[in-house]
C-alpha cells in the first residue's frame, strides 16, 4: 500500500521565486533567507518521494472571482505553469499522477468532503516556489505532483478544523492506494502576513512561532483556531496558515500512531514584507 513518510510546510512567497530565477539569492537580503533552506535540500536528496500532495491556494490564475471551489483537486497528467502577468516562471512543468488523484478522489468524497475535479489548469507561485525551495534549479522536478487547491482567498473559507479534518481523510485515501508509493504531503502558504490595508506589512513573530509549536505538539487544539485570531493576530493573508493543517492531519500520530520527528525548523523575516516558516516532520 502507499505510505505517507513525511509532511513539509512553506511560505511560497512570489518574491522567493524571482529571487532564485533573477539570480538573487546571495544578496544579503535573501542570503539568509534561503540559508534556511539548505538542510532541507540536502534532506530532500535523500527523501525524495514517487509523489507530492501539495497543498497551496491559486491566485487567480487557474480560478477567477467567477468559479471558486473551497477544495480542488488536479486529476490531469500534466500541469503547465501560469503565466501571472509577467510570463511563467521558468521552471519544469508538472507531472501529476492521474491514478492515485482520482483514487483519492473518489475516496475523499465518500468520506463526505466535497471535492471539485480539475482535469486541466495551470498552476501558479502557491506551487511552484515551494518545489524550488525543496528541489532547487532543474531541468524536470524528480517526482510526481498532485495539486491541491484551497480557496483562501474569497470569504467564506474552510475552518481549520475542516481542513485537519480533510487531511485525515486524505491519510485514509493514500493509505488505501493500492501501490507502494512513498507519498509525501506538503502544506504551504502564510505565514503572518497583510498585503493591503492600514495594516498592510504586519508580521507576528510570537504568534507564528506558537502556531509552529502546537502545529508540531497539539495540532488538534490547533485547529480550533478560529478564522478571526487569524485575521486578527497573523493578519489578512495570514489564513493560508489553515493549509498547513491539512498536511498535519494527514500524519500517522492523528490516527494513534507515534509522534512525528521533527526533521527540521526554520523561521524568518521579512521576505517581501511576509514571515517565512518552514517545518519539516517525519512519520
Amino acid at each position: 500500500m502507499a505510505r505517507i513518510t513525511a509532511s513539509i510546510y512553506t511560505s511560497h512567497v512570489p518574491a522567493i521565486g524571482a529571487a532564485m530565477d533573477l539570480g538573487k539569492t546571495h544578496e544579503p537580503y535573501w542570503q539568509r533567507m534561503f540559508s534556511g533552506y539548505d538542510f532541507s535540500r540536502q534532506w530532500m536528496k535523500q527523501h525524495v518521494p514517487d509523489v507530492i500532495f501539495l497543498v497551496y491556494n491559486d491566485h487567480a490564475t487557474a480560478f477567477s472571482l467567477e468559479i471558486i471551489p473551497t477544495f480542488a483537486i488536479g486529476t490531469a497528467g500534466e500541469f503547465p505553469v501560469a503565466d501571472e502577468g509577467w510570463g511563467p516562471r521558468p521552471v519544469p512543468k508538472v507531472i501529476g499522477h492521474p491514478e492515485l488523484a482520482s483514487h483519492i478522489a473518489q475516496s475523499v468524497i465518500q468520506d463526505d468532503f466535497d471535492l471539485t475535479i480539475v482535469n486541466k489548469m495551470a498552476v501558479d507561485h502557491g506551487l511552484t516556489v515551494p518545489l524550488s525551495l525543496l528541489f532547487g534549479q532543474v531541468d524536470a522536478w524528480p517526482c510526481r505532483v498532485i495539486p491541491f487547491a484551497v480557496n483562501v482567498v474569497q470569504y467564506p473559507v474552510p475552518s481549520g478544523r475542516r481542513c485537519f479534518m480533510l487531511g485525515q481523510a486524505i491519510r485514509r485515501a493514500i493509505e488505501s492506494f493500492d501501490a507502494p508509493l512513498n507519498v509525501q504531503v506538503w502544506g504551504t502558504g502564510g505565514m503572518s502576513h497583510q498585503l493591503q490595508g492600514p495594516r498592510a506589512g504586519l508580521i507576528n513573530k510570537e504568534w507564528d512561532n506558537r502556531f509552529l509549536d502546537r502545529l508540531i505538539a497539539d495540532p488538534g487544539g490547533l485547529a480550533g483556531i478560529p478564522h478571526i485570531e487569524y485575521v486578527r493576530e497573523a493578519g489578512s493573508e495570514g489564513i493560508e496558515l489553515v493549509m498547513w493543517l491539512i498536511a498535519r492531519g494527514a500524519m500517522a500520530d492523528v490516527a494513534g500512531g507515534a509522534s512525528p520527528k521533527v526533521a527540521h525548523r526554520f523561521y524568518h523575516v521579512p521576505a517581501s514584507n511576509t514571515a517565512v516558516g518552514h517545518l519539516i516532520l517525519e512519520n
